[in-house]
């Protein structure tokens, strides 16, 4: 086994670390006899020579070593090592794309080699892939479950795969690997377009045919992947029935974590036991693979979604509910649409005595903002309940149950307290003081205490308290800063000695950033802030332009003369600062407004700056302190259409201006009707992502209503 392996230089060769010398260590590994070795040797394969999915001279090296191990029945765990060749070799050497990166590319360029090297890696895989199609029948399941997607991804014959995945259907028996043959056969069908039609075909029979309701499912699925315009009307009930029957049909123990487990920290032991958990207890884990790819498919059908998730959310099985939740995350996070059932729903399970379910349920509200009113009173319930549902006790409070609430951990509730505070619900107020007198507090509560309105000024002492026991080290800003953002929510001026204490006490370490924070809730407390005028009075020669931007916006608030505020400001609007610099500038010239009207001559001219951030800060400054339209509204309209992000802030801008904007009615209409939001990334999300987009939407429809309003007074026009 292994013959060669000492004739590759490998010292010469490279990975992620370095030379790659310890490669024939990792190799062996692999076909160790020792479970705890073949583990941390694919975790090394993955950490070092295929890091981050990067192919590597080494990692060209080791394939025919990797094939040979596949090949041999007698090396256990090869359904990891066939993983990795499947992920080595998964460039799509079909995709014109890709090959025509690499036509572009000279060997003189940085990209060439690892774009060479990924070519190289899906030939040499390729060249020896006839290894996976005896591996469709091997004993070992794990073999078995990871051979089709090997198949679909790297052979070179996709009709002759087609074949063998169809016929393997019909005897194989482990639920898992039928689903993973189906999703192999779906594949093909993606990438060989000359395939596509027929198998579209056999899957539509399949999903109608098949005996078990599982590999419907599945098969229905992968046709609404492959052919997503011809998902047929009635999809939900057909998902809604299959999902009952496979619930109903579900026979034997529930998926459980046996087998192996390693001692070692492995990235891949890790993975595998998270894998376990979520499916331990569930009769049928793989169908929430299944409903992802099916809602990929539907795309902007967000009504058949909806309802889709709305029937799982009242299934029975808990599973499936809680799979509702994640699939349900994904949705409302890209698309906008009615979510008051779902999120009613959602909140419902806050009371199921499944405690994964209901760490999925918090999460999920956590996210919600303005969206997450309708599950207010579940969250309300679960957090004035006493242990298990129970009524709030009188007694004393066990461990994890302080103060009366339900959660068990401190983590369940502080998430239930953050969904209700970013809800807007003002009876989260006195929870928030108990959770405020105990010890460490999320810091994302104190951060979502500005939509709470006047009842949270009830924090006010508490917060003023915590504050004064923050000590000035190293740490400052990082436990100052949302003290200080909760304090200048509540407008708690009483704390203007502690906020003192931290502008003045700020180390070396982020001072800047302890200032900046400390002078914005100083702005906040407006002529009650009177003490530390002269601190701000120095703070607006500072050498950062946003400290001395902010120091500028308190010194106006606190004593509502802007001689020396203005002057300030301007000095950061000449020419040659930066696009940032200018930008601090202009946010606060916006926020002093009309007062601020003698400096409109500084900022013309960053209109015709090429960065957008100067234009729009610029703009909606400009119009803040002159009410300048003509100038102005074109660099908005403009930047709307440049940048995406930007529109949040132009929104603001048009609802400000009202029937002045009347140009933009158009652009504020067709944002409204966009089902996507404005907002969304594939595979990626922010915590505020869903709240910024429903912001935005209420911000143009303010603007809409004052531009109607305007054009119907007849004195317009």
């Amino acid at each position: 086994m292994l013959t060669g392996i000492e004739e590759v230089d490998w010292a010469s060769l490279g990975h992620a670390y370095g030379p790659a010398d310890d490669v024939p260590e990792l190799l062996r590994g692999l076909a160790s006899a020792d479970p705890a070795e073949r583990e941390t040797a694919l975790d090394g394969m993955y950490g070092a020579v295929h890091h981050q999915g990067d192919v590597y001279d080494s990692t060209l090296a080791c394939i025919p070593f990797l094939l040979e191990l596949v090949a041999d029945p007698a090396v256990q765990d090869r359904g990891g090592i066939v993983e990795l060749l499947t992920s080595i070799g998964g460039i799509e050497l079909d995709d014109d794309d890709e090959l025509d990166e690499l036509d572009r590319l000279s060997p003189d360029d940085e990209e060439f080699i690892p774009a060479a090297n990924y070519a190289m890696a899906a030939a040499a895989v390729a060249a020896g892939a006839d290894v996976f199609l005896g591996l469709v029948a091997d004993p070992d399941p794990e073999v078995r479950l990871a051979a089709p997607c090997a198949l679909a991804s790297l052979h070179p014959e996709p009709a002759r795969v087609l074949t063998l995945l169809r016929e393997r259907l019909t005897v194989e028996r482990d639920t898992e690997v039928r689903l993973a043959l189906v999703a192999a056969v779906g594949r093909i069908a993606l990438r060989h377009a000359s395939l596509r039609a027929e198998t579209v075909d056999w899957l539509g029979w399949l999903a109608r045919a098949a005996h078990d309701p599982g590999l419907r499912l599945a098969a229905l699925a992968q046709r609404a992947r492959c052919a997503p315009a011809e998902i047929p009307d009635d999809v939900v009930p057909w998902v809604t029935g299959l999902l009952e029957e496979i619930r109903t049909a579900a026979q034997g123990p529930a998926a459980g974590a046996d087998g192996y487990r390693s001692a070692a920290p492995t990235v891949i032991g890790q993975v595998r036991e998270l894998l376990e958990e979520h499916a331990a207890g569930r009769p049928a884990p793989w169908t929430e693979e299944l409903l992802r790819t099916l809602h990929t498919a539907l795309d902007d059908r967000v009504d058949d979604r909806i309802a889709l998730i709305l029937a799982q959310l009242r299934s029975p099985d808990w599973g499936q509910r809680s799979d509702a939740i994640r699939l349900c995350g994904g949705l409302i996070r890209m698309w906008r649409g009615r979510y008051e059932e779902v999120v009613r729903l959602v909140g419902a399970q806050l009371h199921d005595p499944e405690p994964r379910l209901r760490e999925a349920a918090t999460s999920f509200l956590e996210r919600l903002f303005e969206l997450g009113g309708p599950a207010a009173d579940a969250l309300m319930a679960r957090l004035t309940a006493g242990p298990a549902g129970s009524a709030p006790s009188n007694g004393p409070a066990g461990p994890g149950h302080g103060s009366g609430y339900a959660f068990v951990g401190r983590s369940g509730r502080d998430g239930a307290l953050l969904a209700l505070a970013r809800a807007g619900d003002a009876r989260v107020v006195p929870l928030l003081a108990r959770a405020l007198e105990e010890g460490e507090v999320r810091r994302e509560l104190l951060y979502a205490m500005d939509g709470l309105g006047p009842s949270a000024a009830m924090l006010a002492p508490l917060l003023r308290r915590r504050l004064a026991e923050v000590e000035l080290d190293e740490r400052l800003y990082d436990r100052a800063a949302p003290l200080l953002y909760a304090l200048a929510a509540v407008r708690g001026a009483q704390a203007v000695p502690e906020v003192l204490r931290v502008l003045r006490g700020a180390p070396e370490n982020r001072r800047d950033w302890v200032r900046e924070s400390a002078l914005r809730t100083l702005a906040a407390f407006g002529p009650a802030a009177g003490e530390a005028v002269p601190e701000l009075r120095r703070l607006l020669a500072a050498e950062s332009a946003a400290v001395a931007a902010t120091a500028a916006r308190a010194l106006w608030a606190a004593e509502g003369d802007t001689g020396e505020a203005l002057a300030a400001l301007e000095w950061w609007l000449r020419p040659g600062v930066s696009g940032a610099d200018w930008c601090c500038a202009a946010l606060a010239l916006a926020d002093i407004g009309p007062a601020a009207a003698g400096a409109a001559p500084a900022l013309r001219p960053g209109l015709a700056s090429r960065d957008l951030w100067v234009r729009v800060r610029t703009a909606t400054a400009l119009w803040r302190v002159s009410g300048e339209t003509a100038t102005t509204l074109p660099v908005l309209l403009a930047a709307w259409e440049e940048n995406r992000h930007a529109r949040m802030d132009i929104a603001e801008c048009l609802a400000e201006m009202g029937p002045a904007a009347s140009e933009a009615q158009l652009v504020i209409l067709t944002e409204l009707t966009r089902r996507r939001r404005h907002n969304a990334r594939e595979g990626a999300s922010g915590s505020h992502d869903i709240h910024l987009d429903e912001k935005l939407l209420t911000l143009c429809r303010a603007a809409l209503a004052r531009m109607e309003r305007g054009s119907d007074n007849p004195m317009n026009g």
